[in-house]
């Protein structure tokens, strides 16, 4: 994938994405269920636990997707 950005294949549930934010340890991980069903695992140091777990639904990973990107602006 891109510098930095890591997918492997979850058998039965779907991909993970990795993200390497370049700051020691800390990293996104995003794992995409074959439901649609998104959950966000934020890492802020090299532990295997996960600072913060957030689960979106496919409609709501699409909303911080659009924030995240800057396609999302009010007037």
């Amino acid at each position: 994938m891109g510098q930095g950005v890591h997918m492997q294949e979850l058998p039965g549930i779907g991909k993970r994405y990795d993200i390497d934010l370049g700051r020691g340890g800390d990293r996104v991980s995003v794992v995409v269920r074959r439901d649609g069903t998104r959950d966000l695992y934020v890492f802020t140091t090299r532990s295997e636990d996960p600072t913060a777990v957030i689960e979106l639904s496919e409609e709501q990973a699409r909303k911080v997707s659009a924030v995240l990107s800057g396609t999302f602006f009010e007037a």
